[in-house]
């Protein structure tokens, strides 16, 4: 465990962590809600006639909307997705999604979040997903936790994860962060190859079935297999990185 730290400090070139926020995934990370949208996804697709399975959505996790249509169009019927399409064929998904998700968070996510918090640090939202009936829920699901304008979501970003653009915004809307005073929690391998090209120390929980060596791949600096894994792993944790709070 040390040697995650060292490692990542020694291969970014800083003396040390200066940690000042921790950045969340949405999906998978603080909802238990990915089942659901991988169901959504692959109905809506087959509506669609475009051919997939509902496994590869736990890949393309991170991905805004517009992007995971425009993959698929384009695999089935070699060419871009029209905006109509995009529109037209997210909507349908949404639906679905809002039909099947039952709401249930992740154990443990609050516990974390408030344990972040408790130490002084900024809880900051970034997620691929422009999903209202997820985000217009956080304040109730998540009370005290995070603020409208430390968000990032599919709305506010030109490229999707695995592009770095999702957790550097993340990083501008911590006040100007550098990628040596956050932490990520995700779970997506897309999600941590976003966070990784980002330069941020990445902490993967597995909370799908993809096996944990696909994280691992995408170049997380830990892999735990729970938010309850990570939480019992805090306090520790806070001691290497240098958080006293």
């Amino acid at each position: 465990m040390i040697t995650a730290f060292q490692e990542y400090l020694t291969k970014h070139k800083y003396n040390n962590f200066d940690i000042k926020a921790v950045l969340f995934d949405m999906d998978g990370v603080l909802y238990d809600s990915m089942k659901y949208h991988s169901r959504s996804w692959y109905q809506t697709m087959n509506e669609e006639g475009l051919d997939c399975t509902p496994e590869e959505f736990y890949l393309h996790e991170g991905r805004t909307g517009g992007n995971t249509i425009n993959l698929l169009i384009e695999r089935s019927h070699g060419r871009q997705a029209t905006e109509e399409e995009k529109e037209r064929i997210y909507k349908r998904k949404s639906e679905l999604f809002t039909l099947y998700n039952d709401g249930d968070t992740i154990p443990y996510a609050y516990d974390m979040l408030r344990a972040v918090k408790e130490k002084g640090l900024d809880c900051i939202l970034v997620t691929g997903s422009g999903q209202p009936s997820l985000l217009g829920k956080l304040d109730e699901n998540f009370p005290d936790i995070f603020q409208k304008d430390k968000m990032v979501t599919a709305f506010d970003v030109k490229h999707g994860k695995p592009h770095p653009e999702p957790y550097l915004m993340g990083l501008e809307k911590g006040q100007g962060l550098k990628p040596n005073q956050a932490i990520v929690v995700e779970n997506a391998p897309m999600g941590v190859e976003s966070a990784v090209a980002a330069g941020i120390f990445t902490i993967a929980i597995n909370t799908g079935p993809l096996d944990e060596q696909v994280l691992w791949n995408a170049g997380a600096n830990i892999v735990l297999p729970s938010m309850k894994a990570l939480l019992d792993n805090w306090t520790d944790y806070c001691s290497l990185l240098g958080i006293n709070g």
